[in-house]
């Protein structure tokens, strides 16, 4: 099935208008949800919209309410929430350009993917590219899409561009708060050397593919065995988490020592694994 653009217009940069489709970079298909279900009947769990002392009421009664102080609501309807919705527009104007280490990473929010709408468009589609590029900057401008506005960011993403939509500032909580309480000692130099040593022999390209969500793949394969067993209950054997050794004291020196030993034990068995491995596959030459 052939993905649905998230976004159809036009990219402007002063007098220059570039066709453009956006799509979605990113997919939810890992994630597991559940319904209620009523194990009686085998039928899934609807629910009334109640008001606590009066019971049941009819969905044309229901307004939405912006709670302004405990208890107290400003009540709008969808006429008025409709006229102050955002014009949907069809352009996305580049306002501005700042360096990639300018936008702290907390302010990036989902990733798109944007293309060029069709062959007349390439060509401007590249320029762009490539000036964001060799400039090395980021363009900024405002998305209007289903009555919001996005701040969204661009840049070079291989043969193509990367769309990402920006939190606003009073959605990004300051880290400041949350650190005051740590202390400004510096630690022993030793123990940094060890752990940049151990850091050092852990670094390795990132390959989003090693890592999986083992809740998730452990929900799939339960929800298998249960489709197969027709309703019955299975129980999947959990592995209990390693007791942790010593008590509560912890030699930070000795642990650290001990964990760049075991990489380095780890290391060299897989160097040696692969040695091997190549030396089977190696076939012997024919004599002459």
């Amino acid at each position: 099935m052939a993905a649905r653009a998230y976004w159809q217009g036009n990219i402007r940069l002063a007098l220059v208008s570039i066709p453009v489709e956006i799509y979605a970079a990113v997919k939810s298909g890992a994630s597991i949800s559940f319904r209620q279900i009523h194990e009686p009947s085998g039928k899934p769990i609807s629910y009334e919209k109640v008001v606590s002392g009066l019971g049941p009421v009819d969905r044309d009664e229901i307004v939405k309410g912006y709670e302004v102080s405990k208890g107290n609501y400003v009540l709008l309807d969808d006429d008025e929430i409709e006229a102050v919705r955002i014009e949907s527009k069809k352009t996305l104007d580049l306002v501005q350009f700042v360096e990639a280490h300018e936008i702290d990473p907390l302010y990036f929010e989902k990733p798109y993917y944007v293309v060029p709408a069709d062959d007349l468009a390439e060509e401007a589609f590249i320029v762009l590219r490539e000036a964001l590029r060799s400039a090395k900057k980021i363009a900024l401008g405002q998305l209007s899409v289903r009555g919001h506005e996005k701040l969204v960011a661009l840049k070079p993403c291989g043969k193509g561009i990367l769309l990402e939509t920006l939190r606003y500032g009073d959605e990004v909580r300051q880290g400041q708060s949350f650190f005051k309480g740590i202390g400004t000692d510096k630690p022993d130099k030793d123990l940094i050397d060890l752990a940049s040593s151990l850091i050092d022999q852990k670094t390795a390209p990132f390959d989003a593919s090693e890592f999986h969500d083992r809740y998730v793949d452990a929900l799939k394969k339960l929800v298998e065995k249960k489709a197969k067993a027709k309703g019955k209950k299975v129980l999947e054997d959990v592995e209990e988490p390693a007791a942790a050794s010593g008590g509560n004291v912890i030699d930070l020196m000795a642990a650290l020592k001990k964990s760049v030993g075991d990489s380095k034990g780890k290391s060299a068995s897989s160097k040696t694994a692969a040695r091997k491995t190549s030396t089977r596959k190696t076939p012997a030459k024919k004599r002459a």
